[in-house]
């Protein structure tokens, strides 16, 4: 069977998983595909989690660190360019999951690393994981993606992975944080580029293929221009209500005291849009509850819209707008995105 490896020369992660994407819903599925790829600092979240769950989406933005959905499931991982991310495509009547994990398993052993598969979709060297994998299948084709620990920042990991103590009651799936450790504790000369190479022959030594005979398709933003399919998955892939608005139904409970009365709010949010707001409050101001209640119901829940839409309150009730600028900075501070 046809073998096909494509390489990325971008780090844009939308872009990545946008071509990912492309490659899943477009490419011909009679042929065994590799995609090699890495990415800038970003947060890749599965597709039914929660981001304001998942990560500090307000130091990510203060940090210019990406935000990033992929279509399948799984928990929520930090990518930077200490990440080779890997995808294999293959038709589903010869899809073989083993054979995937045995390629890396035989390219690790290239590089003098011995790993073992972990579970169903980890993979770890001694106690420590080095590796995660998600998949998906349609009608013709499978489909097998991950991640191998190079040399990323654990520290960053740390930083953008551990949410805020929101009092978030959120549906969908949460992550579970393992012990992981970067391939170059193993072996120091392993970069994206050794452990890239070392891939590309395990792949084609498995399927029996001269890796001198299979080209490597380089992947740049030219590719982007080129293909029709591959523009409108990133369009989608950057788009904030896909980033955003696809997060499962959760609910938000904040509580704060101000001068004039305590607030006790509880935020209903669908598809990242406040469906209902109830509001417990001893302030005098009756109305003002009332005014708050009715401003932020059907607006996105971020800061930027809820800001808008509270300044508008304010100018259009200049009698409270002391107490809704109080509202709206301490609500700024509690929503992170």
């Amino acid at each position: 069977m046809k073998l096909r490896i494509l390489k990325s020369a971008v780090t844009n992660p939308w872009f990545n998983l946008a071509t990912e994407d492309w490659i899943f819903q477009a490419l011909d599925p009679q042929s065994h595909t590799l995609f090699l790829w890495r990415n800038s600092e970003t947060v890749v979240i599965g597709r039914s989690q929660n981001p304001w769950v998942e990560c500090k989406t307000d130091k990510m933005a203060e940090d210019d660190v990406f935000l990033a959905r992929r279509q399948s499931g799984g928990g929520a991982v930090f990518h930077d360019l200490g990440n080779t991310n890997f995808t294999f495509l293959s038709p589903k009547a010869d899809y073989d999951q083993d054979a995937n994990f045995t390629i890396i398993i035989n390219a690790l052993k290239k590089l003098g690393v011995d790993a073992t598969l972990s579970g169903r979709n980890d993979m770890q060297v001694g106690d420590k994981k080095i590796s995660g994998s998600a998949f998906k299948h349609s009608v013709d084709r499978s489909f097998h993606h991950g991640t191998l620990l190079v040399n990323a920042d654990m520290q960053k990991l740390g930083d953008y992975l551990n949410p805020h103590p929101l009092k978030l009651q959120a549906k969908g799936i949460k992550s579970v944080r393992s012990r992981v450790a970067n391939l170059v504790e193993f072996n120091e000369a392993i970069n994206h580029e050794t452990l890239s190479q070392a891939m590309i022959e395990a792949f084609c030594e498995y399927y029996g293929q001269d890796v001198a005979n299979t080209p490597v398709e380089e992947l740049d933003e030219a590719t982007l221009a080129q293909e029709p399919h591959l523009n409108k998955y990133y369009q989608q892939m950057a788009d904030w209500e896909w980033r955003f608005g696809k997060t499962p139904e959760f609910s938000h409970h904040l509580e704060t005291r101000f001068d004039w009365g305590l607030i006790d709010l509880h935020l209903d949010v669908k598809q990242a849009v406040i469906t209902e707001v109830v509001i417990f409050s001893d302030a005098l101001n009756v109305e003002l509850i009332e005014v708050l209640k009715e401003a932020l119901t059907g607006v996105k829940y971020n800061q930027e819209a809820i800001n808008a839409k509270l300044a508008a309150l304010s100018e259009a009730q200049p009698e409270m707008a002391a107490q809704i600028a109080d509202f709206s900075a301490w609500l700024a501070g509690e929503i992170k995105g």
